[in-house]
């Protein structure tokens, strides 16, 4: 049995408008956890939080320091603070939106938490800062060596860093989960593109789609780092959230076939298939785009589809206690239902 604290009196949580914030923040709710602090970018934002006299809520840009100090402000010493920093950006228009919100965003969390005494510091990375497998059959472990993926991986290996010279430093209670490819209700724009490619048939496969991908359904995600936030011996630590082992593309793309299907859809069979080479293509297009100083997004997804990213999670599982409840299939179906409850057209 993994020894758990009690939740804190206040839970600060960045990014709350974003797609896992949003999950984090009902969660946090439904748990009864009735005093919060959010970070949102925008007022537009701020319409999509749920509202009540539980949540505070703070608007501006996180690279901002002034705003990320705003968001900290008046925390008494005698309450209990935990931080779930989950903001952040994966696709922007320029590579230094990367670094302003991934990384100098995070050195501004990690300093606020340090001034205010928290708890705990749970930040929420990415495969990224660790790039792709060097082999098919490669699981990244617990303690890997960084080899950053472009402009997004080198921004979260900066915010990684950070935490982690903060933690060393004494002056920071901190741990990191790390989700692969994650999914599920509240998912922006680009996840519902993904359910349509597939039911047409245009989901790009390359090279036979054997690569190995590790996937996790948003309310586990949810459920390993509330684990990592309230696990005492977690300080200090990065944690794989995800599911119990990795899948093939091929796999992946005749999971959500089928979930579409068992859900009424017509469902083309089959992929966009492309040869090994359009990968390799792609990801040198990426490469010389993003040294121009901007960012291209399906270029950079087409460029990372040859390529498995897969990790062990069995550290997450000894030491937090975490097991993904939700498998593939199951939560995708879950996905499709939430798109059509909220009229996307799939």
């Amino acid at each position: 049995m993994t020894d758990r604290w009690a939740p804190p009196t206040v839970t600060v949580v960045t990014g709350a408008a974003g797609w896992l914030g949003r999950a984090l923040v009902h969660r946090l709710l439904a748990d009864g956890r009735d005093h919060l602090r959010v970070l949102v970018h925008t007022n537009e934002e701020r319409a999509q939080i749920p509202q009540g006299d539980a949540i505070a809520v703070e608007v501006g840009d996180i690279g901002d320091r002034a705003v990320v100090d705003r968001l900290f402000a008046g925390l008494g010493s005698d309450e209990v603070v935990d931080v779930v920093h989950t903001a952040g950006v994966i696709h922007p228009k320029k590579v230094a939106d990367f670094f302003h919100v991934n990384a100098t965003g995070t050195r501004n969390v990690v300093a606020a938490s340090a001034a205010a005494g928290v708890r705990r510091l749970v930040h929420v990375s990415s495969n990224s800062p660790f790039g792709t497998n060097p082999h098919p059959t490669d699981l990244f472990r617990q303690d890997e060596p960084y080899h950053p993926y472009y402009g997004y991986g080198r921004s979260k290996m900066e915010g990684e860093q950070a935490v982690f010279a903060a933690v060393t430093a004494g002056d920071l209670d901190a741990t990191l989960v790390r989700p692969p490819w994650f999914y599920g209700p509240f998912q922006p724009p680009r996840q519902t593109t993904f359910f349509r490619m597939v039911r047409q048939g245009k989901f790009p496969i390359i090279g036979g789609g054997q690569q190995r991908r590790s996937m996790v359904y948003v309310d586990n995600l949810v459920d390993g780092i509330l684990a990592a936030e309230l696990t005492a011996a977690a300080v200090g630590k990065g944690y794989w959230i995800a599911d119990e082992r990795a899948y093939l593309v091929t796999e992946i793309v005749e999971t959500v076939g089928r979930a579409l299907r068992d859900e009424g859809f017509t469902v083309k069979d089959g992929g966009m298939r492309l040869p090994a080479i359009a990968g390799r293509v792609a990801e040198l297009g990426d490469k010389l785009i993003q040294r121009t100083g901007m960012y291209q997004q399906q270029l950079h997804v087409l460029g990372e589809m040859d390529k498995t990213i897969a990790c062990d999670i069995s550290a997450s599982t000894a030491e937090l206690g975490y097991v993904p409840k939700i498998a593939l299939y199951e939560g995708m179906r879950l996905s499709i239902q939430w798109c059509v409850a909220q009229g996307l057209e799939l």
